[in-house]
């Protein structure tokens, strides 16, 4: 196929597939999170990232339409936001047309944040705003997030993006979690009666990321939300493809915090996250 075909076929192929009444729009937003090359083509790099972004936009949309209905301005707090992908996508797709809502980005790294403030600018998103903080030490004016995602926040970062949702009384909460390690090393020292479930390293690796995420969504169970565990995305695209979403329906529900006990209690560690369990 000759290049000027390739580059037709390619734009034809995101324009198809970009969920917007005027995808030409989106170019240089897509080109700047390098979602489309710089020649408005796709690679196979920009293949998967837009891949991912789509199908969780497809994930986050329901809920976002839901708060769009429910609120006047809802606000949705993108936490360890990095380059701020998700954000822009979800204001381009969803918040921007509607003429309602806000992103707030919070990221750590300066620099991020001011590339995320420019790109911004430059795309006439004015409902977006950007926080050079820590998750951790981050407090949104008003004390209000309708929606808190975060994607792939490595670690416990994640576990500080629940915290700030439930402080933030978030109604909807998603997660792509991301390096999960702290149970693993807590793990390494237990020698209870299901330590042949972590006796290797590798397994160990495994088995701690795995009971990380169980651990999480019992703790939003607790927390009152509804729970759904379910594929970000292909793992021909991303090993890391855990998305954790939960919505609020009561304030608390004692059958889940009485599980994440028992669990707990089986296991023989307790990772820093149940520090949001009070007595």
């Amino acid at each position: 196929m000759k290049p000027a075909q390739k580059a037709a076929k390619d734009k034809d192929t995101w324009e198809k597939l970009w969920p917007s009444q005027s995808p030409e729009k989106s170019v240089p937003l897509l080109q700047a999170l390098h979602i489309l090359t710089r020649d408005g083509q796709l690679n196979a790099d920009s293949r998967r990232k837009l891949t991912q972004v789509l199908h969780l936009t497809q994930l986050l949309r329901p809920a976002l339409e839901t708060l769009l209905k429910d609120g006047a301005e809802p606000v949705l707090a993108d936490v360890g936001a990095g380059k701020s992908y998700l954000g822009f996508i979800l204001y381009d797709l969803i918040l921007g047309p509607t003429g309602r809502g806000s992103v707030v980005g919070v990221e750590a790294r300066e620099q991020l944040v001011e590339s995320s403030r420019a790109l911004a600018a430059s795309s006439g998103f004015d409902r977006m705003q950007f926080i050079a903080s820590p998750i951790a030490e981050t407090n949104l004016p008003g004390g209000r997030a309708d929606m808190v995602t975060a994607l792939h926040a490595c670690d416990t970062a994640t576990d500080d993006a629940i915290r700030f949702a439930l402080r933030h009384e978030a109604k909807t909460i998603a997660l792509v979690p991301c390096c999960q390690a702290e149970v693993a090393r807590l793990l390494e020292g237990e020698h209870g009666p299901l330590r042949q479930l972590w006796r290797h390293p590798i397994q160990r690796r495994e088995f701690g990321a795995h009971v990380t995420n169980v651990i999480r969504g019992l703790v939003l169970e607790a927390h009152g939300y509804k729970v759904r565990v379910t594929e970000f995305t292909g793992l021909e695209h991303t090993m890391k493809n855990e998305l954790i979403l939960a919505e609020r329906h009561q304030r608390s529900n004692a059958q889940a915090r009485g599980e994440l006990n028992k669990l707990i209690d089986q296991l023989g560690v307790k990772p820093a996250l149940l520090d949001v369990m009070t007595p």
